[in-house]
């Protein structure tokens, strides 16, 4: 927050030396770029990751999250529209490297949020989720794999 805060005054200082009549939003754009290769470079003596980076962690995230939405409602199509059922739905147990509470949460919201499984319950201490798949025999080994890439994701952006 304090890397974006000083790239916007950077921006602004920008554009006030340049002396123009009137706001211009190019030299704007132009002052901020220049924020962004000064305070690239200046950022490890802030002891923080630079700005940019969890910008980009969180649209690496948004990615997975919609690839991994489209290839499950996919999966969940192709079942519906079959005409015989053959799924074996059940529950099963996963323990979690997250530790915050927002971190808990994203990934139970994403999980949930995804089609062919549902986040039933996370346990007390907040490490394990109870997950209903709709299909076992298939859903279980994609919702774990899947779980760990969004873990990955989550741990990115946040830590």
């Amino acid at each position: 927050m304090v890397q974006f805060i000083l790239n916007l005054f950077i921006a602004l200082l920008w554009v006030l030396l340049k002396d123009e009549d009137f706001f211009s939003v190019q030299t704007f754009i132009a002052g901020y770029l220049v924020g962004i290769v000064i305070l690239y470079i200046m950022h490890r003596f802030y002891g923080t990751r630079f700005y940019l980076r969890r910008i980009w962690c969180v649209i690496s995230l948004l990615r997975l999250f919609i690839t991994e939405l489209l290839s499950s409602s996919v999966s969940v199509m192709r079942q519906v529209v079959t005409p015989k059922l053959n799924i074996k739905p059940g529950i099963f147990t996963y323990e979690t490297r997250l530790k915050g509470d927002w971190e808990i949460t994203a990934l139970a919201l994403l999980l949930t949020l995804t089609p062919g499984s549902v986040v039933m319950e996370v346990s007390e201490e907040g490490n394990v989720f109870y997950i209903h798949a709709m299909d076992m025999e298939e859903t279980k080994e994609q919702v774990i794999r899947s779980i760990g890439r969004f873990e990955r994701a989550i741990m990115e952006v946040t830590r």
